[in-house]
């Protein structure tokens, strides 16, 4: 492919969490911010994440995976879209395992079937400054953080960890009683997190269930996020609220998370393709290359 060339796109999604996927091996070219968020503002291509595969930079991986959100951020990881870019290179090749590295490092991945797509998301992190937070917290299983007043706070006292993304977990009792997207961005862009923080409501259904609703950063409100939900189940196991295996359900549906013995977090789920098409060229006009 060269820089002239019509680019290929295929608009997938995985539980309702828009991915638009673009195969840009064997082309020099790297979307800037300004021209993903033209594909993003383009109905066809709309997204929550655009996952863009170039060539490895690493031995034994099949690409290197940009992704950015629909702002034109970048995102560390991103499991839904991770689970699209799998099956769509399994039918591709006929392969049922892959390696695609991230900024975050490298996701392995097993495709049984379209509705059966295993994705190791790797090691959570949970020091205050590998998070990040803007400062030192001993225990990152509760840090002091609230919205509302401070005598009744609406949320207060989130998990936090990283996966891949920042990620803040608030442990609430009924998921429809708050307006996350109201609360959502404040809590995103707080001073704590020096880099934004996906912002996720959890609520305990039994030891090995959740529900949860998340506002991812850069993207907003979703009806999945698969890092959301490897974050709320490593915490939940960690606090004690339920065991290492729990099945998370999404807006956009469910997805099983395992966090293994050996310190991995598995996670599990379909993918579905919409359509495909080619990137409008218009979208690059008016924008840097």
């Amino acid at each position: 492919m060269t820089s002239g060339d019509a680019i290929p796109f295929k608009k997938m999604n995985g539980l309702g969490n828009e991915i638009v996927m673009v195969d840009l091996r064997g082309c020099a070219r790297v979307f800037s911010e300004e021209e993903a968020r033209a594909i993003a503002a383009d109905p066809r291509t709309h997204f929550d994440q655009l996952m863009v595969l170039h060539d490895p930079r690493s031995p034994r991986t099949d690409a290197f995976v940009r992704i950015y959100n629909i702002d034109g951020s970048a995102a560390g990881a991103c499991g839904n879209g991770t689970r699209c870019i799998a099956w769509a290179v399994a039918q591709e090749t006929g392969r049922r395992d892959f390696r695609f590295e991230t900024s975050s490092g490298v996701l392995q991945t097993h495709v049984e079937s379209i509705d059966d797509i295993t994705v190791d998301m790797g090691e959570p992190r949970f020091r205050w400054d590998e998070i990040p937070l803007a400062e030192p917290f001993h225990d990152t299983r509760r840090i002091e953080l609230q919205i509302g007043p401070i005598d009744n706070p609406v949320l207060h006292s989130p998990s936090v960890v990283n996966v891949g993304n920042p990620h803040a977990v608030f442990w609430v009792d009924d998921l429809d009683a708050y307006d996350l997207g109201r609360f959502g961005p404040l809590l995103e862009t707080h001073p704590i997190f020096p880099e934004r923080a996906n912002i996720s409501l959890a609520q305990v259904t039994s030891p090995s269930a959740l529900k949860v609703r998340t506002w991812e950063r850069g993207a907003g409100l979703t009806k999945a996020c698969g890092s959301a939900a490897c974050a709320a189940a490593v915490c939940a196991a960690r606090t004690g609220r339920t065991g290492r295996m729990v099945t998370v359900t999404l807006p956009g549906g469910m997805l099983h998370i395992e966090w293994t013995a050996a310190n991995r977090i598995l996670m599990r789920g379909p993918a579905r393709l919409e359509y495909e098409g080619l990137l409008d060229p218009e979208l690059f006009v008016k924008t840097p290359a």
